[in-house]
């Protein structure tokens, strides 16, 4: 029987012309990179220009409102129907084919930008929760909600279903996180406990454009952050329930933690679990700076390692049994029975370890990758990458701006571009060195690929990471995680013991290498960090760069994009090495003063250490607050340090009685600094930054150019945002007030004096005392 055609303008015929372009696959096995991102089609720009609408959205100083996503969201549909409209004339013959698709294929991209940045401005509006915006003391009482450790080695909990006293329930944090400056015994998750401490907002950043801490809370959902010194008090058991994940998660990793014993106890737990509060600070540190620490986080390396055990596992177990049983089961897909299980394995271990952001996104690869294998589709290909990608920034648009989301994606796509140039050469090895030429292959690359990604966030570069890997990921691959998966199967029957103590054994192993590499002379090189246009330079000119490579030879659109791209990467070098760090650096609070020198960054007193070391970091510096603040530039006695920047003096002033040397100070003129808030009326010729301007600009950065000084101030730089600005929470309805949408005018953070101080006060109030790295909550922002 024939078969009808299908009409060349039926809905049928579109599906079936967008399936061949996006899913046609090559039967070639030597694949150059061009091949491979040209079989991908259209679906790998589909991420790249999402990520554009994204980080326009981020970039942004002001609070877009009402009117601005309705416009960027007209403007969208608009695009789609230009289109539209340009196929229609296209198969009339008004306008011929090549015209027509570059004119669609620029009006499908502008409408993705604005989608991403449509989705973000969603997202922030979803998880949009009260934060806490002034100093509060008093009873808390919540549910425990996580348990985790700080970075001073004090465990921290995570309440939800919080209840302040005199706080009514809209203006109430959704989650507030206390550290415990006393050891005590730690309640269970999902019990209500109550306690007494301090809370506070989240911290802004610790200089202008730096990373941003309120940013990550919000978008956690996190309000405040705070301590306390008191013990905590049970007010209802944890109930139970058939299937907590948090409970689960605490309880195997408490048994692994007692069963293997020590930090390779804690690494093990961390690893099989996600939960990391037993290991030691000073064990994440040795991990850093070997370049480990990606192990201890469960990521794509865990999450893959673990479907490929099980997959293989499984397909050996069943091909056993084909052969065994005979014809019964001949001709049975057994690779997919497999990739069925290896799915569910990797789905338990995302339930099991609390599906941060990069645990998903490891789990979204490995699932397309089955679902492909599932669909008799390649498993490994740059369209699954993308795949994965988009699900990310749809669902979590913010996890665009951190750095596992960069590191994993450029990591995973360098090794799929770099893999087909090793298929054509790896048959020239001996087969007894293949493994350990691809292993040292795919180290490099992806060590290439995420190495100016890491510098750039975390102002430190490990020199003899690639070492450190091959000698450990093996290890992790071969024994640890079949360790882990045969010890959660045997566990329910009281025989996880051997398994436990070969994966005591690997986790040892990882720790031994890391002692040894950190120790190395030279292991760790500080970056200073480049400004902040520099990663999204450098992103999308490499990526641009790479994936304009699939057009066909003398197409002059992709030379452009390629020479654009390579541009963008070259501007993003220059910025970086040409960046100047500021001259001086004034704390959001005033604790803390930092006047550059020949011999670095010299601070008035070693205080604010979590503040102090984060400039040092950013300076490309390697010492300590106390060795910064032991440096010759400052004089005085305790309490009222001096020097002289740009020609006048430069006093900073703390402890008691500070605020009464506020006139004599200011009498000489030049620049006073205040921890602490002035006397009224104190302010004279001099230029006084003292607790309450502060409290409104944030953290200052001054540099000194012909004499004159440019100030930026943290509020200047990062704009009213949700996230920073308790008037924008405000005016959009968050914290219990009716919303108001403002214009573009209105929503534009204030006007700035000459050092970026907005001339409108808020109403926040100062940080809470005994602020720091637990107070305030320093953020992890390790990948």
């Amino acid at each position: 029987m024939i078969e009808p055609a299908i009409p060349a303008g039926s809905l049928r015929r579109r599906a079936a012309d967008w399936r061949a372009r996006l899913f046609t696959r090559s039967e070639t096995a030597a694949e150059t990179i061009p091949d491979r991102v040209q079989r991908a089609g259209l679906m790998v720009w589909v991420p790249v220009i999402l990520s554009c609408g994204i980080g326009l959205w981020f970039a942004l100083r002001f609070e877009p409102g009402g009117a601005a996503y309705l416009a960027v969201a007209a403007a969208a549909a608009g695009l789609v129907a230009a289109a539209a409209v340009v196929r229609r004339r296209a198969l009339a013959g008004r306008i011929g084919w090549e015209r027509a698709d570059v004119l669609r294929l620029l009006a499908t991209a502008l409408a993705l930008a604005c989608a991403g940045f449509l989705l973000a401005g969603l997202r922030a509006h979803l998880v949009a929760a009260p934060v806490l915006d002034f100093r509060y003391y008093g009873p808390i009482e919540g549910r425990v909600a996580g348990i985790d450790r700080s970075a001073r080695d004090r465990m921290r909990l995570t309440l939800d279903r919080v209840v302040l006293r005199d706080m009514p329930p809209d203006r109430t944090p959704r989650q507030v996180r206390l550290s415990l400056t006393e050891p005590q015994d730690l309640p269970p998750p999902g019990q209500r406990v109550m306690l007494t401490g301090h809370l506070g907002p989240p911290p802004g950043p610790p200089e202008p454009n730096g990373f941003d801490f309120r940013r990550a809370s919000f978008f956690d959902g996190l309000g405040a952050v705070g301590y306390t010194r008191n013990p905590v008090v049970t007010v209802a058991p944890a109930p139970p329930r058939l299937l907590d994940a948090t409970a689960l998660r605490l309880c195997l990793s408490r048994a692994m933690q007692q069963a293997i014993g020590g930090q390779e106890g804690a690494v093990a737990a961390a690893l099989m679990t996600g939960d990391r509060s037993g290991i030691a600070e000073a064990t994440n540190q040795t991990m850093r700076d070997s370049n480990l620490y990606h192990i201890v986080s469960i990521s794509g390396l865990h999450m893959s390692m673990l479907a490929a055990f099980v997959y293989g596992a499984l397909r050996l177990a069943l091909a056993a049994i084909q052969a065994t049983v005979g014809r019964r089961f001949a001709g049975w897909p057994i690779h997919k029975a497999a990739a069925t299980g290896a799915l569910a394995a990797s789905a338990g271990y995302l339930w099991l370890s609390d599906g941060g952001v990069p645990t998903e996104r490891a789990f979204l690869m490995v699932a397309v990758m089955l679902g492909a294998i599932l669909l008799d589709r390649r498993a490994i290909s740059l369209r699954t990458v993308a795949v994965a990608a988009i699900a990310i920034l749809a669902v979590a648009p913010e996890a665009l701006v951190t750095p596992g989301f960069q590191m994993s994606f450029a990591a995973t796509a360098s090794l799929i571009l770099v893999f087909p140039a090793w298929s054509r050469h790896a048959n020239r090895l001996p087969w007894i060195v293949r493994g350990a030429a691809l292993l040292v292959l795919s180290s490099l690359i992806a060590g290439i690929a995420t190495s100016p990604i890491a510098a750039a966030h975390f102002n430190r570069s490990a020199q003899y990471g690639l070492i450190a890997n091959l000698l450990v990921v093996p290890v992790m691959g071969a024994v640890v995680m079949p360790a882990g998966v045969i010890a959660a199967v045997l566990g329910p029957l009281g025989l996880a013991g051997p398994a436990l103590w070969a994966m005591g054994l690997g986790t040892r192993w990882m720790l031994f290498v890391g002692e040894r590499v950190a120790d190395w002379g030279g292991a760790v090189l500080a970056v200073p960090a480049p400004p902040w246009i520099v990663l999204p330079l450098g992103g999308v000119g490499a990526t641009v760069a790479l994936l304009a490579l699939d057009a066909p030879a003398g197409r002059r659109a992709a030379r452009w994009l390629v020479r654009g791209g390579v541009a963008l990467l070259l501007a993003a070098a220059m910025i970086w090495v040409t960046a100047r760090r500021p001259d001086l650096l004034v704390a959001g609070d005033g604790s803390v003063v930092g006047v550059m020198t020949a011999q670095g960054r010299a601070l008035a007193k070693p205080a604010g250490a979590f503040t102090a070391d984060s400039w040092l970091r950013a300076d490309g510096d390697v010492a300590g607050a106390d060795l910064a603040a032991a440096r010759p530039a400052w004089s005085g006695g305790k309490g009222a340090r001096e020097t002289a920047f740009a020609g006048r003096p430069l006093v900073h002033l703390s402890g008691k009685g500070a605020a009464d040397r506020v006139a004599a100070a200011c009498a000489g003129g030049g620049i006073v600094v205040l921890h602490g808030a002035a006397p009224a009326g104190a302010d004279g010729p001099c230029l006084l930054l003292d607790e309450r301007r502060l409290r409104d600009t944030g953290a200052q950065a001054a540099w000194v150019s012909g004499g004159e000084i440019r100030w930026l101030s943290a509020e200047a730089a990062s704009g009213a945002r949700l996230w920073s600005s308790a008037r924008v929470r405000r005016d959009r309805g968050i914290g219990g007030q009716r919303p108001r949408w403002p214009g573009k005018t209105e929503a534009i953070a204030g006007k700035h004096d000459s050092a970026g101080t907005r001339t409108e006060r808020q109403t926040s109030a100062a940080p809470v005392d005994g602020a720091g790295p637990d107070g305030m909550g320093s953020a992890d922002t390790a990948p």
